[in-house]
């Protein structure tokens, strides 16, 4: 591969804000995804990810219509989303599934689950690199190279109207996006800098203690607080953790709980005992990214609520680790239920993937 901008490249990256600027910026929805930089030199192509590695092996079929629907030569970054069977919303659970070490389960969700990529951004074209160029050039640049692509190549919306970035914010959240990027119109490509700005989500929720999981540096400082709200059957489901301490409260924590730790008998998740030092308390809300962490977790009677931030949904879980706000000494436990939850207002998601906003 001889491209003018050759692997491994760092993706730009991008820095929270709470409210949408204004100004010299272009503003584009926020998707949820697999942030991916595709080198494409002939019949050469290599997906690189956010980390660097390469994710060619895991997205078998876009390999496919990278070769078939990419210009000959080209650096594109982008996003790599799966929808999901209704093709109404983006599903990351299903994108995660992909990042399996056997290429007969690659290769079967290839075909019943298959990915889609959505370009915004253009380093090299042909023999050009155009990391030193003004954003608007990349963009106007990249709308040309890509006039015409068709599913599963997208050319993602762009405006440069702050109202209409508002609208997209509200809207889109419905077909699982994750908010808006605002990117100034005259910045270069510059790598792992966070040189653009992103405007997520954000609301709160009250959450029933239900465990926590020890730090990493000893058996005597808190790791992470598990997270659970009730569901209309009574059960309680575990949506996720909070975890951002210092390290002397973590300590304090630990003692602080102490007198509600409990055993598993009676315990609301009391078939976790069985796994205790495995991939705990919900197989499918384990750590992907690190297969051999111990996820095991220490029960506490559900008796603490405690709110907290959190930006959207994935299922039944927060999508992201959620973030401490206060505790809740006014709540009842029981009062901590789905219920409280705001639903986005429904969004097709192929009318944001054909661009018609």
């Amino acid at each position: 591969m001889d491209l003018p901008v050759n692997p491994p490249v760092k993706p730009m990256l991008a820095k929270s804000v709470p409210e949408i600027p204004t100004g010299d910026y272009l503003y584009e929805p926020k998707w949820d995804g697999f942030r991916s930089v595709i080198f494409k030199d002939g019949d050469e192509i290599e997906i690189g990810s956010r980390s660097t590695k390469p994710m060619s092996r895991y997205f078998p079929e876009m390999v496919s219509a990278f070769r078939a629907g990419l210009p000959e030569r080209c650096v594109i970054d982008g996003e790599i989303v799966i929808p999901d069977e209704a093709g109404v919303r983006l599903d990351f659970e299903a994108l995660l599934q992909r990042v399996h070490p056997a290429a007969s389960r690659v290769n079967m969700l290839a075909e019943t689950t298959p990915a889609r990529f959505v370009a915004f951004d253009l380093l090299a074209l042909g023999d050009t690199d155009f990391t030193d160029r003004p954003f608007s050039e990349r963009r106007a640049e990249l709308e040309e190279a890509l006039a015409g692509v068709k599913a599963p190549l997208h050319l993602t919306p762009s405006t440069a109207d702050p109202a209409e970035a508002t609208q997209w914010f509200t809207q889109f959240e419905g077909a699982g996006l994750d908010g808006v990027m605002a990117k100034p119109r005259g910045g270069a490509y510059q790598q792992d800098k966070r040189t653009m700005f992103k405007i997520k989500h954000e609301r709160t929720a009250d959450c029933v203690i239900a465990g926590y999981r020890v730090h990493k540096s000893g058996p005597d400082a808190v790791g992470s607080l598990l997270l659970g709200l009730y569901a209309e059957d009574g059960s309680l489901a575990s949506v996720g953790v909070i975890g951002a301490f210092p390290m002397a409260r973590r300590k304090e924590l630990f003692t602080e709980l102490q007198p509600m730790v409990c055993d598993f008998e009676g315990h609301p998740w009391a078939w976790a005992e069985t796994e205790v030092g495995t991939r705990t308390p919900e197989a499918a809300a384990g750590s992907r990214w690190n297969a051999k962490k111990d996820l095991s977790f220490t029960p506490m009677r559900p008796e603490l609520v405690v709110e907290v931030k959190y930006d959207h949904m994935e299922g039944v879980r927060f999508r992201h680790t959620a973030q401490f706000v206060r505790w809740r000494p006014d709540r009842e436990p029981e009062s901590c239920t789905y219920a409280q939850l705001e639903e986005p207002v429904s969004f097709d998601l192929d009318e944001v993937f054909a661009g018609r906003v």
